[in-house]
């Protein structure tokens, strides 16, 4: 029998087996259960953007900060968080972290005032900023790195893709009701899991190589920097790609992300250990997440509106379209660790971005009149596929080869790579729609900005496939020269 999911500080490993305790599978699942909390919040209010648009009578613009806003508190704490689960204790953060999650849900279905709204949604997203890198480390230190730990990320990412397709189809049925349920639906379950964490979930310790020493000068300039990168990215197509306001924004974020380069170099115990990023899978990882959930949120945003303003389909119907990739990944995810054992996490990015680029380019055919069936179905089923293919890929290959103590930072930089990929997709998909909407009669024009939007979310997804082929590539070169010499 395997001991209970108890993560600890030290490398050595708890669950080594193929037979897990029922404690260890219920701590598994309640882990699963933050991160479904997660994608069920991000699918709800992504269905009920459009009657959030008319309620409070927002332009294309504002309503991106609904997305943004929560982007915003994601991105630009996550690398804090991560190394706070490292540094304070993964079993802390998580509790902490899922509080405010709880009260910025509550708040979020009972203000009327957008930028409110928008506050609520900042805090939910930093709040994850600290609990979606502290639920993964404290898998991948708690199952030994291999079969045993692919085994449990299957289930994991399963867990937030199933949160994601249940909350098109309840965002649908409860935004018929009033969108404000989107927002309010999360706050029992948060606190059952807040209920039940301490009993199943056993305390861990900060790890040892940090204890008692903190960077606050790199937390206090990776925090700014990433959130001055990251609202910078999302005001860029409201205020100007050109204007003085970004070019200023950007020139302090350089200065800022230099100085945290600057200081983790001369530090003696750094926040974030910046060797880490030397090895190539973890870099390949990076720009793996960056470009799936750039991809997937820029056409999300594209198609909701698209579905919604110019077919005039209701929340429910938007859902429902949407729900085929979402099933898919839900029921695929959890086969996609005996595949990386056979295979390796290459092959599957490559077969991931493939069907991305493939799904995505297919939605180009759309028109004012499509056949769901024949035009929009089969994006739909490409997108599942390479979610089910390259999310629990890129978790990983992240975190493959990185030491317990890191196992937090490494979370938290993939984290931040999704994060930041859908941030900056989503700004310059914004920025081409404009405020250009079927609701005000010009459906050709709107139109033609998505199809312009479309092809940029196809060109992430090229750029995530041409990363992958790369690895492949590398490994290559090393064998071709073993065969060399050998000759």
């Amino acid at each position: 029998m395997a001991r209970p999911l108890s993560p600890s500080a030290s490398p050595q490993h708890h669950v080594t087996g193929e037979q897990w305790s029922r404690r260890t599978w219920a701590a598994l699942f309640l882990l699963c259960g933050v991160l479904f909390l997660d994608g069920l919040d991000v699918s709800m209010v992504g269905v009920a953007l459009p009657s959030i648009r008319e309620d409070l009578g927002l332009t294309t613009a504002q309503l991106q900060w609904i997305v943004s806003g929560y982007v915003l508190g994601y991105g630009g704490l996550l690398l804090l968080g991560g190394r706070a689960a490292d540094l304070v204790g993964r079993r802390k953060i998580l509790l902490i972290g899922l509080s405010v999650f709880t009260v910025a849900s509550l708040l979020g279905g009972l203000v009327s005032d957008p930028n409110l709204l928008i506050a609520t949604r900042f805090l939910k997203g930093a709040s994850a900023a600290f609990t979606a890198p502290a639920g993964l480390s404290y898998i991948t230190t708690t199952f030994a790195e291999g079969p045993v730990r692919n085994r449990a990320l299957s289930v994991y990412t399963a867990f937030g893709a199933s949160g994601f397709s249940s909350g098109l189809i309840l965002g649908g049925l409860l935004t018929e009701a009033g969108w404000r349920f989107t927002f309010l639906l999360p706050v029992p379950f948060a606190l059952l899991i807040l209920a039940l964490a301490p009993r199943l979930l056993a305390k861990d310790a900060p790890s040892e190589r940090q204890r008692g020493a903190f960077d606050l000068p790199g937390a206090v300039t990776i925090t700014a920097g990433m959130l001055l990168f990251v609202r910078t990215i999302v005001r860029a197509p409201e205020v100007g790609w050109a204007s003085a306001t970004t070019i200023v924004s950007f020139s302090l974020t350089a200065i800022l992300l230099a100085s945290f380069v600057t200081i983790e170099q001369r530090t003696r115990q750094p926040l974030v250990r910046l060797g880490i990023l030397k090895a190539g899978h973890i870099k390949r990882a990076n720009l793996g997440a960056v470009a799936i959930a750039g991809s997937y949120f820029g056409f999300q945003f594209i198609a909701t509106l698209y579905l919604q303003s110019v077919l005039g389909w209701s929340a429910l119907e938007t859902a429902l379209a949407f729900l085929p990739a979402g099933l898919l990944v839900a029921f695929g995810s959890t086969r996609v660790g005996p595949l990386v054992n056979r295979v390796g996490t290459g092959p599957l990015l490559i077969a991931s971005f493939t069907a991305f680029a493939s799904g995505y380019a297919l939605f180009l055919r759309a028109g004012e009149n499509p056949t769901y069936i024949t035009m929009i179905l089969p994006t739909m089923l490409l997108i599942g596929v390479g979610f089910a293919l390259g999310f629990p890929s890129v978790n990983m290959q992240g975190t493959t080869g990185v030491e317990d103590h890191e196992q937090g930072l490494a979370s938290g930089l993939i984290n931040t790579s999704f994060q930041v990929g859908g941030a900056t997709a989503l700004a310059i998909v914004s920025a081409v729609i404009g405020n250009t909407t079927a609701s005000a009669g010009d459906a050709q024009a709107f139109l033609h900005d998505a199809h312009t939007a479309v092809g940029v979310v196809t060109g992430i997804a090229a750029l995530g496939l041409v990363s992958a082929l790369s690895g492949l590539t590398l490994r290559r070169r090393p064998a071709l020269a073993a065969e060399t010499l050998g000759a």
